[in-house]
């Protein structure tokens, strides 16, 4: 929240009001962060507003092509359709899903009706692992205004709300390119810092381990990552933790003082540990998108094992 302060304001931390992002008031900001998170009761109460767009953006490990097939035989009345292997990467850079360029990226939004006016809840069917990436994407181009929905499609589905089969054809919109609070690292960034920043896994704990890894040429965990799997993000409704339970989760694992890095296995799961982290109230984190199928086939050392490991 904003209030006025006498006098000149104390300086605050860059992760908690970045310069680059608006204040809801000229005074000075308290470090609060907004709830990242839209309920279903608030988006069925939203319905009809001119400015609210939807994205589905469910996403099956394994099984190209599912995602569209579910989509079409249901989906949130109006959501537009995205998906993590075209849509929301680019073909080549940096692990098995690198973020497309800026500019590109916004021209896409725009070509699928969403733009700076908009009202963005995005959603998937599986807690938000994977809507977690968009919510990112859309504040890291400089949107704000983007939600992701609680318990996602089931919890639609539970409270009595109506599938659609039809595609919506929204006109084209303008996403205007603009600072966000997001932050970003790379490996070569990353390597320096490791023993003096948080740096956290979100995938499975078998995956963490090394025990198993489907779709990497190697298993187990970058130097020092903290297990923090996506799982424990969330209660047995499928919707996120109580923002007291997240902190106090993410305190535990060394988070919320200095810089955290969140990282998983291709830069999309670790979105929702960096959601998790904004409803906690903690600064966010900085995002590794290379994450290990970049760290693992870079020859760097790695580690195995329920241990972090040391550098």
């Amino acid at each position: 929240t904003c209030s006025p302060g006498p006098g000149r304001p104390p300086p605050l931390p860059a992760p908690w009001c970045p310069p680059a992002v608006p204040h809801r008031n000229t005074a000075w900001c308290v470090p609060v962060a907004d709830n990242p998170l839209i309920s279903v009761a608030e988006l069925a109460a939203r319905r009809g507003d001119p400015r609210l767009r939807l994205a589905d953006v469910r996403w099956y490990v394994g099984e190209p092509g599912r995602n569209r097939v579910e989509y079409d035989a249901g989906h949130l009345p109006g959501a537009v359709y995205l998906d993590i292997d075209s849509d929301l990467m680019q073909a080549r850079g940096p692990g098995r899903h690198p973020l497309p360029a800026p500019g590109p990226f916004a021209t896409l939004l725009g070509s699928r009706g969403l733009g700076d006016e908009h009202f963005i809840v995005t959603y998937d069917d599986a807690g938000g692992i994977y809507a977690a990436r968009f919510w990112w994407m859309l504040r890291w181009v400089g949107h704000a205004d983007v939600r992701l929905l609680d318990g996602g499609l089931q919890a639609w589905v539970a409270a009595g709300h109506p599938l659609s089969t039809e595609e919506p054809a929204w006109p084209p919109a303008v996403m205007n390119l603009r600072p966000g609070p997001t932050r970003l690292i790379d490996r070569a960034g990353l390597y320096p810092l490791l023993g003096k920043v948080t740096l956290l896994d979100a995938r499975a704990p078998d995956r963490y381990t090394g025990e198993q890894h489907p779709v990497d040429p190697i298993g187990g965990h970058i130097p020092t990552a903290r297990s923090a799997p996506t799982a424990m993000n969330l209660g047995p409704d499928g919707c996120f933790l109580p923002p007291e339970e997240l902190a106090r989760r993410y305190r535990e694992l060394g988070a919320g003082e200095g810089d955290t890095v969140a990282s998983c296995g291709s830069g999309v799961t670790a979105c929702h540990d960096i959601v998790a982290m904004v409803r906690a109230g903690l600064p966010e984190p900085i995002l590794y998108p290379g994450s290990w199928s970049d760290w693992c086939t870079s020859g760097l050392p790695y580690a195995t094992g329920d241990e972090p490991g040391s550098v």
